[in-house]
């Protein structure tokens, strides 16, 4: 039965009473119908608003045509290089520009779909289209994170950082935390993890970790998490039980290889060796095998010990230091730069950009983007995508949430 079914008969008042209690029930139904379908609308039209403003819709359209005619030509082989990089930004933009216009022609098809449902009172062509749009939605929320990691060094492999703030044995904890977490999310990605530099606390945690993810993409989802993090929480250490508050930063850039152009003056780097520490295994030896660089005209200073070999880890250090001197002029010229420069603050109050709580209730929310989780057991082990995503859709629209910290 559809609302166009529901017109006025000769009848009883009782049955023209129930044919109208029905025909009122029928067009609840399909406005629902229409209502849920709007719904999905919606956050499709959300999700490729955002993927066209960060492409530049009509500059990436007429930058596809130029690319084009590029490949065209026989003599861009000529360089290899300069037609590797060609190659490479024009699958890029294929790869977006297709996927937007197929959502938005799979959408109207489906849309249509339901319009031809409602109009013959079929209910099952109106729950088929309705399922369309649904997976249309998730399917442009996946495909909107993608079209977002374009940037220069967004498919990279990364270092990721973490360091324990002021509070001694309480914040070395909650920097292995974090380190596990991280550890956890990229293994979820099936990302794979090394352990390149490594300072345990005093009683318990970490000092300090740098950690290398290899992966696609790797760099994208991961630089987002740069800055504090703050921990609430009964503590395992307080013979009292008393509630703590605990801070860690992490920092994150990408690896970068010789198509990168990074210079290093040797005059500017003061190089240190000491005996690699740790818990067992690479991480410990006899010899002075670990080296630490610092750039002292940045102040940035990095560290490996992931091989036995001196020479070995001050290569692996050196590359660590053209990364993070590549980060830092690329963070100069991104805008949206607001949660690098946090994390290069104070490890304290103020600067935090996610909190996690596990006492009194359970609650991780980030303090950029509003986005929250009640299972700070499920974040903790590497449940980290929607911040992400989120995060990454804030520096397309530059858009600053206004959010509280909790408690």
């Amino acid at each position: 039965m559809s609302p166009a079914d529901c017109e006025p008969i000769a009848a009883p008042l009782y049955n023209r009473l129930h044919f109208a209690k029905r025909c009122a029930a029928v067009s609840l139904e399909f406005r629902a119908m229409r209502a849920e379908g709007q719904a999905h609308i919606d956050r499709i039209e959300k999700a490729l608003a955002l993927v066209r403003k960060f492409l530049d819709w009509d500059r990436a359209l007429r930058r596809f045509d130029e690319l084009n005619a590029r490949v065209e030509d026989p003599t861009l082989w000529d360089k290899p290089k300069e037609a590797e990089a060609v190659m490479k930004e024009r699958r890029r933009l294929e790869a977006s520009i297709g996927t937007v216009n197929e959502i938005s022609r799979e959408m109207a098809d489906a849309v249509e779909f339901i319009e031809l449902g409602e109009m013959e009172g079929d209910e099952d062509t109106v729950n088929e289209g309705l399922a369309t749009l649904a997976q249309l939605a998730d399917r442009a929320d996946a495909d909107k994170v993608q079209a977002l990691l374009a940037g220069e060094a967004d498919s990279n492999d990364t270092y990721l950082e973490v360091h324990a703030g002021a509070g001694g044995t309480e914040s070395q904890d909650w920097a292995e935390m974090l380190q596990r977490m991280y550890t956890r999310w990229a293994e979820r990605k099936g990302y794979k993890v090394e352990l390149v530099d490594y300072h345990s606390g005093e009683a318990a945690g970490i000092k300090s970790c740098t950690l290398l993810i290899k992966g696609e993409n790797a760099y994208g989802y991961a630089k987002t998490e740069s800055g504090v993090h703050r921990l609430v929480r009964i503590s395992p250490y307080d013979s009292s039980a008393r509630r703590h508050t605990s801070f860690s930063s992490v920092w994150v850039y990408p690896v970068i290889d010789d198509s990168f152009e990074v210079e290093v003056n040797p005059a500017d780097l003061k190089i240190d060796t000491y005996r690699a520490s740790g818990a067992g295994g690479q991480h410990v030896n006899t010899t002075d095998s670990a080296v630490r660089i610092t750039h002292q005209p940045s102040g940035i200073v990095v560290a490996s010990q992931i091989d036995r070999s001196q020479h070995k880890n001050r290569e692996i250090a050196m590359g660590m230091l053209k990364a993070r001197l590549f980060e830092e002029e690329m963070r100069k010229r991104e805008e949206a730069a607001s949660a690098e420069h946090a994390s290069k603050s104070d490890i304290g109050w103020g600067h935090q950009i996610r909190s996690y709580v596990l006492q009194p209730y359970q609650q991780v929310k980030d303090l950029r983007t509003g986005v929250v989780s009640t299972s700070p057991g499920d974040v903790l082990d590497g449940e980290l995508d929607a911040f992400m995503a989120a995060a990454l859709s804030q520096r397309v629209t530059g858009e600053k949430a206004e959010v509280e910290d909790i408690d």
